[in-house]
């Protein structure tokens, strides 16, 4: 530990044990430390106290710190809740104040196999005019697309209707507000992995600075008949790009390839239990537990929409699914669904092995964030 390091952990040790907010002193004094020293710091201050250090990262997280301490406190942040480790979801904000634009309407598509979703906002002025702020979200990489401008409620009309006869995924209306708390964790995102949205993005910005990202949605109880139909989800076309990342269990696809053109005479029994054997090793190496709520939360988000479109049933099998995913007693190998993504996934990567797909073609990998931008960008 350097010595910058050190001080900077001493620092927030102090906070820690004093309680209270950070003073204007205190936060000068964390602005001096160098960059990478202080994300150390702070780092391993999460690391040591998990929980009990939300109250001290959450404040250096937010303003009036330096930019770049609050940068190290979000990425500490989002290391803990990679591990499950959350703060209570904030008090609900207002998104715009009087005589600003404000989200009217807003819709969502559901979630594609890479974690990527369609959000539009629509912003409505003072006097009546209508902007659209059209995205793409990823769960992963954070705001990976955006457009829109100035639109009349004819075109909006038009557009709604052709988006909706070609949309593959469903397209439901949601409050603005949730739409907007979707762009905000977005956001947030970007402030805990170092990148940032696409420069279209900087004329929006405004109009989702005072809004808070949402709450978790809430999983309920494992309902075992339900879990075992789990898999059925995948049978929908909506969830046809749900599968683990070929490139990742390429070897084992092979190894699942030489298993079926074997020369040697196998009882089916015998060659039954191989490939459940391989998928077994899969689900439990791919579904790490950052994996695992990475998933469950892609559930809850599908139950969401599937209620708003109204489909109870389909989101009764997605909130039980996700249930199952965050019951860290559960083994996830056991899982319907979850040995449904892996099998999928070898599916696809001894296609690509064969030569019959190209790797591109069946990527779970999202567009790639932006680098950071300078300060005088």
């Amino acid at each position: 530990m350097t010595d910058a390091t050190a001080a900077g952990r001493s620092a927030v040790e102090a906070l820690l044990a004093r309680g209270g907010p950070p003073t204007a002193a205190d936060l000068r004094d964390l602005a001096s430390i160098p960059a990478n020293a202080l994300e150390a710091a702070l780092r391993d201050f999460a690391a040591a106290h998990t929980a009990a250090a939300l109250p001290v990262l959450t404040a250096l997280a937010a303003e009036p710190a330096s930019r770049p301490l609050r940068r190290a406190a979000k990425r500490a942040l989002y290391r803990l809740a990679q591990s499950g480790v959350t703060p209570a979801p904030p008090a609900p904000r207002p998104i715009a104040a009087r005589g600003e634009e404000r989200p009217m309407r807003a819709w969502l598509s559901g979630i594609d196999g890479t974690g990527s979703r369609a959000v539009w906002i629509l912003f409505e002025g003072d006097w009546s005019a209508l902007r659209l702020c059209s995205l793409i979200l990823n769960d992963t990489a954070g705001v990976v697309d955006v457009a829109g401008g100035v639109i009349t409620k004819k075109r909006l009309d038009r557009e709604l209707a052709e988006l909706r006869a070609s949309q593959k995924l469903p397209w439901v209306e949601v409050d603005p507000r949730r739409a907007a708390a979707l762009v905000a964790e977005a956001l947030e995102l970007h402030e805990a992995t170092g990148t940032s949205p696409p420069a279209a993005f900087a004329r929006w910005r405004s109009l989702f600075e005072s809004a808070a990202p949402p709450p978790p949605p809430v999983a309920g109880e494992v309902d075992p008949a339900l879990l075992e139909r789990g898999a059925e989800l995948l049978e929908l076309p909506e969830l046809a790009g749900w599968f683990f990342e070929p490139a990742a269990v390429q070897t084992d696809a092979l190894e699942l390839l030489q298993a079926h053109e074997s020369r040697l005479v196998v009882a089916d029994q015998v060659r039954a239990e191989r490939e459940a054997d391989i998928v077994r090793r899969v689900v439990e190496r791919e579904l790490t537990p950052p994996a695992r709520r990475l998933w469950a939360r892609r559930l809850l988000e599908m139950a969401l929409v599937f209620d708003a479109a109204g489909r109870a049933a389909h989101a009764a099998l997605a909130r039980v699914a996700a249930a199952a995913l965050l019951d860290d007693a559960r083994e996830p190998a056991r899982h319907p669904l979850a040995r449904g993504l892996a099998s999928r996934g070898l599916e696809l990567a001894g296609e690509v092995a064969l030569g019959r797909l190209k790797a591109a073609e069946v990527s779970r990998r999202p567009a790639a964030p932006h680098p950071p931008r300078s300060a005088s960008a």
